[in-house]
């Protein structure tokens, strides 16, 4: 039975606010970030993997992390990519019976600092009203003026451009080489089951740094292209920008998720702004207008495109919005084979009410791919 470490911790905020709590295990430590909150009941070890959340600390509005362990087939990346965790209750032990290890020993390999006994309800609550802003978390319990100081220092989140901290260096394959259709992905954040969700539909992914221009992505001479989700601000995007107008202009199908959607209205002329809070869960209400079908979905961002603009714009139509704001959730160009959403279908963990805008972009591709043989 391993204990709770005794070391005092704080959360100090950028308006001055501070929360107090405990230092995970027994590490020192100190981490700075945007803050901002999950309601997923699950999916902790996915949340923390995810590209979109690099630069961010997290707090999970669930009572109790690090209950079931973790699972090495269930990272979305390369490892651990937000700044730092805060949390109520951390579970030292685990009861899963195919968990690789625990929660504490998984975030120490990543080096991640992170504090538990802390009032998330009151945390969140304030977060809400006030908004997300930068924060740290420290150990460094009696210099909270040297910390302030340090504060002060981080860059916002707005006009942050994170895409090129998380995406490849290098092009790479993923799938099945000897699939039906080519998919050209480029990378601003992309996470691993999305390439399980286009790998299953008879589709091989090369994926593509977040500057790939549209002649390196159409050299590879593939059926459609796909631009991922990802972290920061889009507008200083510019190169993820113009290739997103460059692959639109060339007629092919394009799919965006999340940062991908934000880049693709932006190609269409449509601003983005940040949001108060933004939304991070995966239970947030989607309404489908083209069917008029409700879905449950899983979604992580902090910035939204233009709703006013978008329903000015000739060449674009809103597909689907989000109930409990009414902000944009997908659009598609209405003369181009280019669709986009603002949430995460691929729904790893979460709900599948989404899947099957997998299943639309892959029938676009055969389809376009059809017409051009005959």
């Amino acid at each position: 039975m391993k204990y709770k470490s005794k070391r005092r911790a704080i959360l100090l905020l950028a308006d001055g606010t501070i929360f107090h709590g405990k230092a995970v295990g027994d590490k020192e430590g100190t981490a700075f970030g945007e803050v901002c909150f999950n309601t997923g009941m699950t999916g902790y070890q996915e949340i923390f993997t995810d590209p979109s959340y690099f630069g961010q600390l997290m707090v999970t509005t669930n009572a109790h992390i690090g209950n079931y362990g973790t699972n090495a087939n269930e990272i979305e990346s390369d490892g651990v990519k937000i700044a730092g965790l805060i949390c109520k209750n951390f579970s030292y032990n685990y009861s899963r019976p195919d968990a690789d290890t625990s929660l504490e020993d998984f975030l120490n390999k990543n080096n991640l600092f992170s504090i538990s006994d802390v009032d998330t309800r009151a945390l969140v609550n304030y977060i809400r009203d006030n908004g997300a802003m930068n924060a740290v978390i420290s150990t460094d319990v009696e210099n909270v003026s040297a910390l302030k100081k340090k504060l002060a220092e981080v860059p916002s989140m707005e006009g942050l451009e994170l895409a090129s901290k998380v995406s490849t260096k290098e092009p790479y394959y993923y799938g099945d080489e000897n699939a039906t259709y080519r998919i050209s992905a480029l990378d601003i954040g992309i996470k691993k089951n999305i390439l399980r969700n286009l790998a299953k539909r008879d589709t091989y992914i090369k994926v593509f740094p977040y500057n790939a221009t549209f002649e390196e992505l159409s050299a590879w001479q593939p059926d459609g292209y796909f631009i991922s989700n990802g972290p920061g601000d889009p507008e200083p995007l510019s190169d993820a920008i113009n290739t997103a107008k460059d692959i639109i202009a060339s007629g092919n199908p394009l799919f965006g998720i999340c940062l991908g959607h934000q880049v693709i209205a932006l190609a269409n002329g449509v601003s983005t702004y940040k949001m108060h809070n933004g939304h991070r869960g995966i239970n947030h209400p989607v309404k489908n207008l083209l069917t008029g079908k409700g879905e449950i979905t899983s979604q992580n961002h902090g910035f939204a495109i233009n709703k006013e603009e978008t329903e000015a714009n000739a060449n674009l139509e809103i597909t689907h919005v989000h109930l409990n704001d009414q902000t944009v959730a997908g659009i598609r160009m209405k003369d181009k084979n280019v669709f986009s959403v603002q949430y995460h279908p691929e729904a790893s963990p979460g709900p599948h009410d989404a899947e099957y805008l997998f299943d639309q972009f892959y029938d676009l591709i055969k389809k376009t791919a059809t017409e051009k043989v005959s």
